[in-house]
């Protein structure tokens, strides 16, 4: 059992990280747009209490003269100590000014998305960018400057590693997309789809799978996110559009985010360490629901009724096939999070390869509009037609979170080996998905990656749930299996279903 004093300070820092999230969830759905500037003062207080108490040499005292009774006290120690010298690098004042610059950021940053002028926005990326360079210089011994910013969200993966993974997927990716390309396009739904039965019928959904409204709420946000206080305390937003479904996706993916945080370990409350282990690895949860449940031909003949009751002539008359592959449309777009699934990662893929130029020097922000339209035309094949649908899309660079983004792609990844195992270990999983029963995915997810919060490193994890280390195999086997199942493609040997 850890000790009282060594209990109270990590309760401390957990407090503190649950108002700084509460102010970043306010300020993306509640707060007036005048209020940036006075929020970004409090935001970067909080943030430099959490660093004084996480760096003191007090904890680091309290710490070497732990001694942990079981695996689990163990695994806290071992972590915060991890947390406590890797922030006693960071100067604080450092540490203050990179939280100022990020909460300053959000509002030019929506203000250039708006009115399509990244001059607005650039300074405040090159602060961003600035800072996170003097953050890297506080370490030593990485292979790669990006690996230390990529540390903050995927301990332990390298920019070596993320370039194998991505090429590997991008040779897959690429070549399936284009064979889509060249056959008969999926059907368009007519819509108008009103946004009032997308929220009903999200929120519907959203009970399914778990959401709970004691312990959950769904806003809207211009950038949807998930946010959690505690395991009872769950926020998730959502974006809704007339002209498509992705609100109720997005409903979906963000929930997934939540059943994580809602499901972990009771005993590690108020210990830093009842949160996701690593982006990547939440992630692959809000990929999971969104796309392997939520896009599957079980889950539209539960939910297919119920899409055709809510918005009738926004349908049309087509099939039930004809419903499943519009649902399922790939198409080469401008926005990351309206992707299909054979296209999302390589926009993820590009964000890497720029915001690795960056760092290196080899790409100036100035440089940044151009060299992105240039990837999105090599990777994608599409042209960009203005800022706000190309560089401003994401609010990620306005935080100043170089290091995010291959989480994304990583997701993908770990979301595919874990239906494999999931689907090996359940083997009437489709039945159960097309009768609205999520409970047995609710339990095996829980049993095997989310009670375990960060006391188990990303790359341990998923090899205890899986058996295979990180490999894009298994999504690049399922894409082409489904994909080409609904797009009539020539079969690939070997692939898996």
């Amino acid at each position: 059992m850890l000790s009282p004093e060594l209990s109270a300070r990590l309760g401390e820092l957990t407090d503190l990280g649950a108002a700084g999230a509460l102010l970043g969830w306010d300020q993306q759905t509640q707060m007036p747009p005048a209020g940036g500037e006075a929020r970004g003062e409090v935001m970067a207080t909080i943030a430099s209490l959490g660093h004084e108490r996480l760096t003191a040499p007090e904890l680091g005292t309290l710490l070497d003269a732990a001694e942990p009774e079981d695996e689990q006290d163990a695994a806290i120690v071992r972590v915060v100590r991890r947390d406590h010298e890797k922030a006693s690098r960071v100067p604080a004042e450092l540490a203050r000014e990179m939280e100022l610059a990020s909460a300053r950021a959000h509002e030019p940053w929506a203000r250039a998305r708006a009115t399509d002028d990244f001059g607005l926005f650039r300074p405040f990326l090159e602060k961003n960018l600035e800072l996170r360079r003097r953050y890297v210089d506080c370490f030593e011994g990485a292979e790669h400057p990006y690996d230390t910013l990529m540390d903050n969200f995927e301990p332990g993966l390298t920019t070596a590693r993320v370039r194998e993974v991505f090429d590997r997927l991008r040779e897959g990716l690429v070549p399936l997309a284009a064979e889509i390309a060249a056959a008969e396009p999926a059907p368009v739904l007519p819509g108008p789809f009103p946004i009032a039965g997308q929220q009903a019928l999200g929120r519907d959904i959203a009970r399914s799978f778990g959401f709970d409204e004691s312990a959950w709420r769904i806003d809207l946000a211009v950038h949807p996110f998930a946010s959690s206080l505690n395991p009872q305390d769950v926020r998730v937003t959502a974006r809704y559009t007339e002209e498509n479904l992705q609100g109720i996706f997005a409903v979906m993916h963000e929930v997934g985010h939540g059943l994580y945080e809602h499901q972990i370990d009771p005993g590690l409350a108020r210990t830093t360490l009842q949160t996701g282990v690593s982006l990547g690895i939440h992630e692959s949860q809000s990929r999971l629901w969104e796309n392997l449940v939520g896009r599957s031909e079980p889950f539209w003949r539960h939910w297919g009724p119920r899409l055709r009751e809510t918005f009738g002539a926004g349908i049309g008359d087509c099939s039930d096939a004809e419903l499943l592959r519009a649902i399922n449309t790939v198409e080469p777009g401008l926005i990351r999070v309206d992707a299909d699934e054979v296209t999302y990662s390589l926009h993820v893929i590009l964000r890497f390869r720029l915001e690795v130029a960056m760092i290196e020097g080899s790409l100036a922000v100035a440089d940044l509009p151009e060299a992105w339209n240039a990837g999105m035309q090599e990777l994608l094949g599409v042209e960009v037609p203005d800022d706000t649908r190309g560089c401003l899309q994401d609010i990620h660079w306005s935080f100043g979170e170089l290091g995010y983004f291959p989480t994304y792609a990583i997701g993908n990844i770990v979301a595919a080996q874990l239906w494999e195992a999931l689907s090996a270990a359940v083997p009437d999983l489709d039945d159960q998905v097309a009768a609205g029963e999520y409970g047995t995915i609710r339990d095996w997810l829980r049993e095997h990656v989310h009670r375990y919060g960060r006391t188990v490193e990303p790359t341990e994890l998923l090899e205890r749930a899986t058996g295979q280390a990180l490999d894009p195999e298994p999504l690049l086997a399922q894409l082409r299996v489904k994909y080409g199942g609904l797009y009539g493609l020539a079969a690939t040997p070997g692939a898996r279903s």
